[in-house]
């Protein structure tokens, strides 16, 4: 069982000269609501700039980002007062929209390193391997990945599929996904979407998927689609919404936010 639970969320970010903020700071999220119930799939669309990325990275952590008042909570348990590692302790992933390369660490020894911190025991070894391998194998990844650098000459898509791996293997309870879609082909977008699902299948998971574009929900369902403008939410409604959204693109939403 788990709940994410976002109140009044307020976020600045160092600003340059060009940004328009003031004393060098710009505000981003202006007061962000947003709960997600175990079981449930939350997307959140909207243009470029509006603050997306943002929300994500101020939940997993991101010293870059700064929270100036409002929110956030896991079962009950403030977010913000964790450390970054302390959050994904406490059941929180995040797939970021550019994964990062790790040289000199192998995706086994991140992988196997990453699950020991989290359940405060190291797997057994043996089991572990299979473990590892299941999990590439399920995403279509050539196992031999596992003794590769993590994500070091991977292609977008071998990033992603990694990220898909993390998300089987950790089992955290609320996973953010941060465009997870971007810069896939067909074939890579429907492998990501399928393991997606089997994350959230068991329906004691929740999902908060970022997204410029519909054609990942063709595969993953939401049970709830956001528009975001501004750095706040501007509405909600059910799948259809991002058919609309498809249809007619952002213009009144922009509109009525100036």
């Amino acid at each position: 069982m788990a709940t994410l639970e976002i109140k009044n969320l307020h976020v600045t970010v160092a600003a340059s000269d060009d940004d328009g903020g003031q004393d060098g700071v710009k505000e981003i999220l202006k007061g962000v609501d947003l709960t997600i119930r175990d079981g449930e799939t939350h997307a959140i669309m909207g243009p470029n700039g509006s603050g997306k990325s943002t929300l994500a990275y101020s939940i997993a952590g991101h010293p870059k980002y700064t929270v100036t008042e409002g929110s956030v909570t896991l079962d009950g348990v403030d977010v913000l007062s964790m450390s970054v590692d302390e959050r994904a302790r406490a059941g929180l992933f995040l797939a970021m929209q550019y994964p990062v390369e790790v040289p000199g660490v192998s995706v086994a020894n991140f992988l196997r390193t990453a699950k020991t911190a989290i359940d405060g025991e190291a797997p057994k070894l043996r089991t572990w391997v299979k473990d590892v391998n299941a999990a590439m194998e399920q995403v279509k990844m050539d196992t031999a990945f596992a003794q590769r650098s993590v994500n070091e000459g991977f292609s977008g898509g071998e990033k992603k599929r990694h990220e898909i791996v993390q998300l089987e293997l950790l089992d955290p309870k609320v996973a953010i996904l941060d465009e997870t879609d971007s810069g896939l082909d067909i074939d890579a977008l429907k492998i990501v979407s399928e393991g997606v699902n089997r994350f959230k299948q068991d329906g004691d998971k929740g999902v908060l998927l970022i997204t410029h574009y519909t054609r990942i929900l063709r595969y993953i369902t939401p049970d709830f689609v956001h528009v975001f403008v501004d750095g706040r939410m501007v509405t909600e409604g059910g799948p259809e919404l991002a058919d609309e959204l498809e249809a007619n693109g952002y213009d009144k939403y922009l509109t009525a936010s100036v």
